[in-house]
């Protein structure tokens, strides 16, 4: 998927809401425990009830792995499912990777031509011969970790290194990477006050944004400082959406939060025009 046709379904929908798929088998709804493969199962439901208030989806892909051979081949029929079933939706791997050169080239393998994901987030740790492996993919993206939403991002994102916080040096670093436009970045929502300082450094780059709902972030305060002439922002949320309920009617309840972020979402994009 191009941005260009992902801002266009943002558009379409009014809505830049991104979905987490992070299963947990003692979290979903007891009966669905009985099917022959309950995290598909499960994932079915979640997306056939939100994916007209959705514009992406993000398994996590530790979610998956925790359940070995089962868990991949349960990863593998959701993105299938999307792909075949919901095209116009953007799919991210959440999987966090990021190693030496040929490595990543392998990874980038595994979810860009065999899953089939149109992005996947990574680590910058390992500098530009770690990344870029990823970023040689026509029409795929790749999510550098910027600013995470997590109280450990301050061991070391927010330091000071020669006069500039790290994080900071990680995305200027980053624009100079060859197939650069390709990159978006992760900056959680707990972290909306920096968004500001972000937008001067990258002001055209998309912004994966986890942390509102169950971690405490706020849509407003994102949107404030992150949007763009693009929108330029989607926005994740998962416990809060795909557990709103544990019973038989746990997609309805999904559906209606996630439709109520989309309500939110539709009346900043009216008030930004």
């Amino acid at each position: 998927m191009t941005t260009q046709e992902l801002v266009a379904q943002i558009h379409k929908k009014k809505s830049f809401l991104c979905i987490g798929l992070d299963v947990d088998l003692n979290k979903i709804p007891k009966h669905i425990l009985e099917k022959e493969d309950p995290i598909f199962e499960f994932n079915k439901a979640i997306i056939d009830a939100t994916h007209h208030l959705a514009v992406a989806y993000k398994p996590n892909i530790a979610f998956y792995e925790a359940y070995g051979i089962k868990g991949w081949e349960s990863l593998e029929k959701t993105i299938t499912y999307l792909n075949e079933n919901y095209p116009e939706v953007f799919t991210i791997a959440d999987a966090k990777r990021g190693d030496i050169g040929n490595t990543s080239t392998m990874y980038a393998k595994a979810f860009f031509e065999d899953l089939e994901f149109d992005s996947i987030t990574i680590a910058p740790y390992m500098g530009k011969d770690s990344v870029e492996p990823f970023l040689a993919f026509e029409n795929k993206h790749t999510i550098l970790l910027a600013l995470t939403s997590n109280q450990g991002a301050f061991d070391f994102q927010t330091k000071d290194v020669e006069g500039k916080e790290l994080y900071k040096q990680v995305l200027e670093v980053s624009k100079s990477y060859e197939n650069s436009e390709n990159l978006m970045y992760v900056v959680g929502a707990t972290k909306a006050e920096y968004l500001s300082d972000i937008r001067k450094i990258i002001p055209e780059s998309f912004l994966l944004v986890p942390g509102v709902g169950a971690q405490g972030g706020n849509l407003q305060e994102v949107c404030k400082h992150g949007l763009n002439n693009q929108v330029g922002l989607l926005v994740n949320s998962s416990r809060g959406i795909i557990y709103a309920s544990d019973g038989m009617d746990y997609d309805k309840a999904a559906a209606n939060k996630a439709s109520e972020l989309q309500k939110q979402m539709q009346e900043i994009l009216n008030t930004a025009k």
